[in-house]
């Protein structure tokens, strides 16, 4: 009997852009853009050359734009192309996420303009953000077969209320913007631990042959508790022996999980080191927060490991990759790319331990590692923006 073979179509060749196919690409070109203006206006305003905004003060936009602007629209940018993959249900594309983006942007300008803008706006607008892309995120998760997957939810909307904690300050309604700030940074680090679990052992597996990594879910578990511990305590029960213990709990806890993770082929692949070495910071970041609850290390610095290091590092790396990927691209990020992957640690590096080397120079320390980051952000921006705009080499959607 002859063999008939079927031959799957080949998918129509798409022309043009297409920055809004799938909620990587604004989102991800958003963030490099916000943390490269970002550390510019934070250095101006750092050495008088401009006024900080009217609405926050110096110190509360820095805080709340690294964390609700660079930190979530990687985020959204993340759950709005992984979400269809776990569920296999479609999430927002076209309009409706370039609608999503424009929130996003308006809750980034908006500030700039006060008082012209009434705060009142500036606050609906930028809290708005999180619970539309709640919005755009339930109903795939509820139809996905996997239900852990659901977690996310409750997670963001606590992001939300962690936004609205901030703004509640700069209305002057309340004294609530560390809180707020806290209980972001440890909903991010949540999202860190919990999305690491899923990516990194299967990255590790898929760019190194015979790679065996090792999944221990009493670990996974009590980490998880670990961090849900040390953020409740930070907010509601700020005893510095019960923080610092808890938080070099979930230091040794993560650093058993890395381990489990770890091959020394790494070292050859820098796709790959990069989001190693962004996790080593979140063990780093979490040693150093122990040791500043017991006044044996600055607690901004301590911040900063978890700031610039765990989250920054990671979520460069990831953006670099997860861009390739869900663009049909190889696997293989260009030669300045790989040295960003490098100056991005030394961010973390000099900001965090600098200060303690020489402490007189903390100016210089800040300005050196805040233009190593405007650089690294900057030249992801012009890498990434032919890769974000054009359609995937493979002709599929996306």
């Amino acid at each position: 009997m002859p063999v008939i073979q079927l031959n799957e179509p080949t998918p129509p060749k798409i022309e043009g852009i297409v920055p809004f196919a799938l909620g990587f690409r604004p989102f991800f070109f958003a963030a490099g853009v916000s943390a490269t203006l970002l550390l510019v206006v934070w250095l101006l305003n750092w050495h008088g050359v401009i006024e900080a905004n009217s609405y926050y003060s110096l110190i509360g936009w820095h805080s709340h734009e690294m964390l609700f602007g660079y930190g979530i629209a990687i985020i959204a940018g993340f759950l709005l192309t992984a979400v269809r993959n776990w569920t296999g249900q479609d999430t927002i594309v076209g309009k409706p996420l370039a609608a999503l983006s424009a929130v996003w942007l308006a809750g980034r300008l908006l500030p700039f303009a006060h008082p012209l803008v009434p705060g009142a706006l500036i606050a609906l607008v930028d809290i708005a953000f999180i619970p539309l892309m709640v919005a755009a995120l339930i109903g795939p998760l509820w139809k996905g077969e996997n239900k852990i997957n659901r977690r996310f939810i409750p997670l963001l909307l606590t992001m939300a209320l962690a936004n609205l904690l901030t703004h509640l300050q700069a209305l002057g309604l309340a004294d609530t913007a560390q809180l707020g700030t806290t209980l972001m940074l440890n909903m991010i680090l949540l999202l860190l631990i919990f999305v690491a679990g899923r990516i990194l052992p299967f990255f590790t597996e898929n760019a190194i042959p015979n790679a065996r990594t090792t999944y221990v879910p009493k670990v996974d578990q009590i980490g998880f508790y670990l961090i849900i511990a040390l953020g409740l305590s930070q907010l509601l029960l700020p005893i510095n022996f019960l923080v610092a213990a808890l938080a070099l709990a979930l230091a040794i806890n993560q650093g058993i999980r890395l381990y489990h993770w770890y091959d020394s082929r790494i070292w050859g692949i820098p796709i790959l080191w990069i989001l190693h070495t962004g996790y080593a910071w979140l063990v780093i970041g979490l040693l150093l927060t122990a040791a500043a609850q017991l006044d044996l290390f600055p607690a901004n610095l301590a911040i900063h490991a978890l700031t610039t290091g765990a989250v920054a590092v990671f979520t460069f790396g990831m953006m670099s990759r997860v861009a390739l990927g869900h663009s049909g691209r190889p696997l293989q990020p260009k030669r300045i790319i790989e040295l960003c992957y490098i100056a991005i640690n030394l961010v973390p590096l000099l900001r965090v331990f600098g200060p303690l080397l020489l402490p007189a120079q903390y100016n210089i320390w800040v300005d050196v590692s805040g233009l190593i980051w405007i650089i690294s952000f900057a030249i992801f921006c012009v890498v990434y923006l032919p890769i974000l705009l054009r359609p995937r080499l493979d002709g599929r959607p996306g």
